[in-house]
């Protein structure tokens, strides 16, 4: 049972001296705590940081993220991943215009309800942004609250994250926001997720049953994740007088929506590739190999060989949108996967600026 002298004081007490400043907080605005919140599920804050004034200065407020247009949402959205958090930004934003008032309503039960919002995210926007006494728990708090307490609970089972929440709602102080960050800082900087602890900077130390058995790395017990699926891709960037060639994806499955160089399955060398193409009357006229790339998603992996290629004009041409990498960059929402074929392109011109060829005469 967690007691308020023992566990709540001295956290807060903590997070007073040691809070960090973060561009979104101490604003009292719910519209910053719910960006930023769906923005740190998948990302580090040191990342987001960039990425939230980007995404917040062009839209500023429930109503113009509603009316973006979604091609433009993805592309401020782009190298944060999970693509399907800014469209349930804008199901919400739609739905908060049309019922709220285009305010984020300050009721647990309703922010529940809408898309994208789960328990913890409700309980974030509820605590920080209104005051209202629910607790936000996330893989931070669970993994302070199991080591605080020795326990070797499955974190992952719902039944473990309610009883977490039911001990911190008994012990809930009159500054829920805070107290809720509190926990979550301390398991971000402090009871750090990989590496030992840093157990003497903690507040918690002396009545911390896993540092009093010499033991916190131990806790929380393990889960071991199902290996990754293997996907071998082999990309085509097909070129033209300095543009590339990219086609959008279909409006499902993985990267819906999203924009990408298009790539057949499988790896191929130079030779199968072109006889790859031919079947599909499609003749190469030069090729380049750009190397190796790898992207990790959350349950699959994209293993890819890339590959630089100028059509002859007297076979079939794919039918693809042919962009300048500026405007793939500015314009586009291609995902973080091919990051690594858009900076070897960004060489490749950049090496031929520097000595004097036009990018309209073409790269190879």
């Amino acid at each position: 049972m967690l007691k308020q002298d023992q566990f709540v004081t001295p956290l807060l007490a903590w997070y007073d001296k040691n809070k960090r400043e973060m561009v979104w907080r101490d604003r009292g605005n719910a519209y910053y705590t719910w960006i930023s919140e769906i923005m740190l599920q998948q990302t580090r804050i040191e990342a987001a940081k960039d990425y939230f004034v980007r995404f917040t200065e062009e839209l500023p407020d429930i109503q113009s993220l509603a009316n973006v247009p979604q091609e433009r949402l993805l592309k401020l959205w782009e190298g944060l991943g999970y693509y399907n958090r800014a469209k349930n930004l804008q199901k919400t934003a739609k739905i908060l215009v049309e019922e709220y008032g285009a305010e984020l309503p300050s009721d647990y039960e309703k922010l529940l309800a809408l898309p994208g919002i789960g328990p913890y995210t409700a309980g974030a926007i509820a605590s920080i942004a209104y005051d209202i006494k629910v607790p936000a728990v996330d893989g931070n708090v669970l993994r302070v609250m199991m080591r605080y307490q020795a326990s070797l609970e499955d974190i992952t089972k719902i039944s473990v994250r309610r009883r977490v929440e039911g001990e911190l709602t008994e012990v809930m102080p009159e500054r829920p926001g805070d107290f809720n960050q509190a926990i979550m800082e301390l398991g971000e900087v402090v009871c750090i997720p990989n590496g030992t602890p840093l157990c003497d900077r903690c507040p918690l130390a002396e009545t911390c049953e896993a540092k009093q058995k010499g033991e916190p790395e131990q806790y929380p017990r393990k889960i071991e994740k199902k290996p990754r699926k293997i996907e071998k891709k082999t990309i085509l960037i097909y070129e033209k007088d300095g543009m590339f060639g990219i086609a959008k994806r279909e409006n499902k499955g993985l990267l819906a929506g999203l924009y990408e160089f298009p790539s057949i399955a499988g790896h191929f060398n130079k030779k199968e590739l072109e006889e790859k193409l031919a079947e599909d009357g499609i003749i190469v006229k030069k090729m380049q190999s750009l190397g190796a790339g790898k992207h990790i998603f959350s349950h699959i992996e994209w293993h890819m060989k890339g590959y630089l290629i100028e059509l002859s004009p007297t076979g079939k041409q794919p039918e693809l949108i042919f962009a300048s990498l500026e405007e793939v960059e500015d314009t586009y929402s291609l995902p973080t996967a091919f990051r690594t074929y858009r900076e070897k392109m960004r060489k490749i011109l950049n090496k031929q600026k520097e000595g004097g060829v036009s990018e309209k005469k073409g790269v190879l």
